[in-house]
């Protein structure tokens, strides 16, 4: 699977990472490829708990908006 996930740098230093598609899963690195890393074996934990808990993924869609 393929997941779109958002990559911030930090004003003190390093990245946060998280998923839109996946509520509440996110993720850091100091940085951008160990925060993708890291973010790598966040979905695996995050999807993993959802079929151990017999939950769907939640439904949400992504859209692009031009300003």
């Amino acid at each position: 699977m393929k997941y779109r996930v958002v990559l911030e740098p930090q004003e003190e230093g390093g990245y946060t990472v998280y998923v839109p598609a996946l509520p509440g899963c996110v993720s850091q690195g100091e940085t951008a490829e160990e925060a993708m890393g890291n973010i790598k074996e966040a979905i695996d934990v995050y999807l993993e708990s959802i079929r151990e808990r017999g939950m769907s993924l939640p439904q949400i869609e992504e859209r692009e908006v031009a300003v």
